[in-house]
């Protein structure tokens, strides 16, 4: 499973990072970041998949299967 962010979309609510730290991060103006290359850790899908639904923006895509 692997995220990306559409920065075009994110306001930068946080809620992302606040749900799934170990997969997402903040640049410097508070945006959503993903981290490393956006493979999510077996044990943090849970939380990736959190993050996606809670998103005001939509702006988190999750890709499975890779």
């Amino acid at each position: 499973m692997k995220v990306q962010i559409d920065q075009a979309r994110c306001q930068g609510h946080g809620r992302c990072y606040d749900l799934a730290p170990e997969v997402f991060g903040e640049d410097e103006e508070g945006y959503g970041t993903v981290l490393g290359d956006g493979l999510v850790p077996p044990d943090g899908a849970d939380d990736a998949r959190r993050a996606v639904v809670n998103c005001p923006e939509r702006a988190i895509d999750l890709l499975e299967g890779t």
